[in-house]
């Protein structure tokens, strides 16, 4: 009953089985479907991944050879190909290819439209930041007038 529940993102020891499994495959689910979105995400953890192994190089003493090469190079190895595994995880893979298809249908504004977008919400903060700038010097001085503030 365990690998029921794994294969429908289930948790226990099933879905732990199930995700190790996959770890160690090295098939691609289904290929040519979010492809964008899969190699965006994948290069994000993968660049993540590599500034942890890079960090972990420099924070490293500059005689202990192990500590500064071989520990963050096995590190950087490990981290791309779980990276490379999870965007190639079923139920994984599908949302990311729901996404690319959600995003695929949305309406992008045009140049002109995002300009007049930005101004307004430039101009509402700054109506906004002066407003409260007004009411800070208002309350500042009803309260060195009552002596409350010295």
């Amino acid at each position: 009953m365990a690998t029921a529940s794994a294969g429908k993102g289930g948790s226990g020891k099933g879905a732990t089985v199930s995700f190790l499994q996959n770890l160690f495959q090295a098939g691609l689910y289904k290929r040519n479907q979010g492809r964008i979105t899969r190699q965006v995400t994948f290069a994000a953890i993968a660049i993540t991944v590599l500034l942890g192994a890079w960090r972990m190089n420099s924070q490293a003493s500059q005689t202990d050879l192990v500590m500064r090469l071989v520990v963050p190079a096995i590190v950087l190895l490990v981290g791309v190909w779980v990276a490379f595994r999870i965007v190639n995880l079923p139920s994984f893979s599908d949302f990311l290819i729901s996404v690319e298809a959600e995003m695929s249908k949305v309406s992008w504004p045009t140049k002109t439209e995002l300009m007049r977008g930005s101004v307004v919400v430039l101009v509402t903060i700054l109506f906004l930041a002066g407003f409260l700038f007004v009411f800070d010097l208002i309350w500042t001085f009803v309260f060195k007038q009552l002596g409350i503030v010295g």
